[in-house]
């Protein structure tokens, strides 16, 4: 038997849709722009390295989430 699927209408933002983009946006610019600095930085250990991308990578996610949020929200109020 298969199961019944449902679709709702949701009001306001789609915050599935604000996080898939934000992954893949984050991804998208992050590795380019952690491999473009990098070769700048002195990085000789492993911790360094990783240390160094989570910091360059936690700025993009926090600078790519807050513009798709306020995109989706611009979005949703000119429908």
């Amino acid at each position: 038997m298969t199961p019944e699927v449902t679709r709702t209408e949701s009001e306001g933002i789609d915050y599935g849709w604000v996080m898939q983009v934000t992954f893949i946006t984050s991804i998208v610019v992050g590795v380019p722009a952690v491999m473009l600095l990098s070769t700048f930085a002195t990085l000789e250990t492993w911790p360094e390295r990783a240390q160094f991308a989570a910091g360059i990578g936690a700025v993009i996610w926090f600078i790519v989430a807050v513009s798709v949020y306020f995109y989706a929200r611009h979005k949703q109020t000119e429908d």
